[in-house]
């Protein structure tokens, strides 16, 4: 009789991919709110008097939110556990796209905006996670790269909301039915995956590596042997318990000399992915189209046009995740960045923007975000989910995600400011030099984790920082042969 391989089984296959595709619904959540400001703002001018300090809030008020939940949810993923925060996190989105749909006053609208930003930063930490510690080591890239995924879907989706709502028929049989102005529905439209992602995750089991922490291991064999044989899950239950034997867990331990060149590397991917001009594409496009000779409706097409390339690139990137590796996709991302920054850059140099030069500067911002697609947008949040010890894991991600909203808020703060002063050629050099910067950053001090589970990553950090201390011991005279 043929032993167990229930890895190998279809129905584990099917099982790992349910369960990544229904946590990488936070990832669609994070998207949807990013990109459906855009189209709604536009609409919310109109509904309430404001002034353009109270605007800059409306607009960035979920970015100061997620700050907030990235702050939180960390520790919270740590102490509730991955499943329960993605439960909390869905069940906190759908409240503040409640708020927002049926918002009297500004004041209301902003408090939903803040809500949904909470949301957003618990979903920016725990869908990567939870999909990086229930996947099998070989196809973990691929399967952490949806939720990356479902981020560019969500902000494409977005989009399509927005223009269904803006006018037409289904506008039209909307408020024949209910009468709310086209914004609500907009900004409302978050609550139906909210409610999806809330009723499938209470079908999910929880983190296998979170239950063996807290001292559940026949919880976490059960989860284990849905995607692994027998022996692939005792000998990973081994590897877990070893790692969350040997360490005290806790924010000071973020400070440790083995655990502190990781934490090097996911800040600094965190402030680059945002640093390198990303969201002022997705927050700006249209208006930096509008000002190459595109009209309004050229721009809005165009930016769909950019959201395909987004989607589709990512797709390719999660299919080359676990065959190609992260640094080699990482890297070549990076040096297409550069390539297109600055040729962006000097499409607004040169004169005569309404001819073919804008059309260039459309390639140059389609090629930005391909190359951004394949390589820093997914890679990052793979890599923070995978670098850190079992035990801190949810607290280093927090740091960190706390650190990429910062630096989102400030670019978005910033990024007209920066035209003013430096002209829209120099804001795109300077993002290049950036980007140049990650390079180097990414080539010099981030690893690579292409096909080796968890446990091997954190042994391999541990192995390292003792090395580096033994060099150091010789070379100061402290010690003698091995």
């Amino acid at each position: 009789m043929a032993t167990s391989t229930h890895g190998s089984t279809a129905g584990g296959g099917r099982f790992t991919y349910v369960a990544a595709a229904l946590a990488a619904l936070n990832g669609l959540l994070f998207g949807f709110d990013t990109g459906v400001i855009s189209g709604a703002f536009l609409y919310i001018r109109e509904a309430f008097v404001m002034s353009s300090l109270v605007e800059s809030v409306v607009v960035s008020g979920a970015l100061a939110g997620a700050a907030v939940g990235a702050a939180l949810g960390g520790r919270l993923a740590d102490r509730w556990g991955r499943r329960r925060l993605i439960i909390v996190g869905g069940v906190v989105f759908f409240v503040g796209s409640l708020l927002m749909a049926v918002a009297p006053t500004v004041e209301v609208l902003i408090v939903g905006r803040l809500v949904d930003g909470v949301a957003i930063g618990f979903a920016s930490i725990v869908g990567p996670l939870y999909i990086s510690e229930i996947s099998p080591p070989k196809i973990r890239g691929s399967l952490v790269s949806f939720n990356q995924l479902a981020i560019t879907s969500g902000i494409l989706v977005s989009y399509f909301v927005n223009y269904a709502f803006s006018e037409g028929p289904v506008l039209e049989l909307a408020q024949s039915l209910f009468g709310a102005a086209g914004w609500r529905w907009m900004l409302g439209a978050g609550m139906v995956p909210a409610l999806i992602l809330v009723g499938a995750m209470l079908f999910m089991p929880e983190s296998p590596r979170w239950l063996v922490e807290r001292g559940r291991e026949d919880d976490a064999r059960a989860v284990l042997s849905r995607t692994r044989t027998d022996a692939q899950v005792e000998s990973e239950l081994e590897e877990i318990r070893e790692t969350a034997e040997t360490q005290d867990g806790g924010v000071g331990d973020l400070l440790k000399p083995w655990i502190r060149p990781a934490l090097v590397v996911g800040i600094g991917l965190a402030a680059f992915q945002q640093v390198t001009g990303i969201n002022t594409v997705i927050y700006y496009a249209p208006t930096v189209l509008e000002s190459t000779g595109f009209g309004n409706t050229a721009s809005i097409l165009a930016t769909v046009g950019i959201g395909v390339v987004n989607v589709g690139m990512t797709i390719v990137a999660v299919l080359l995740m676990d065959r190609a590796g992260r640094r080699p996709l990482l890297l070549t991302g990076l040096a297409g960045m550069i390539i297109t920054l600055l040729g962006l850059g000097t499409a607004f140099a040169l004169p005569g923007l309404s001819g073919v030069i804008g059309w260039v500067a459309l390639a140059c911002l389609m090629l930005y975000v391909a190359f951004f697609a394949i390589g820093l947008g997914p890679v990052f949040w793979l890599l923070i989910s995978e670098i850190y010890p079992l035990q801190v894991r949810g607290t280093a991600m927090g740091v960190v995600t706390v650190i990429n909203w910062v630096a989102n808020l400030v670019v978005a703060l910033t990024f007209l400011g920066l035209i003013d002063v430096a002209g829209q050629s120099g804001t795109f050099w300077l993002y290049a030099a950036l980007t140049l910067a990650a390079l180097a950053f990414t080539y010099f001090l981030v690893p690579e984790t292409k096909g080796r589970s968890l446990e091997e990553i954190e042994r391999d950090l541990r192995d390292s920082a003792l090395g580096d201390e033994r060099t150091g011991m010789v070379r100061d005279g402290t010690a003698g042969d091995d």
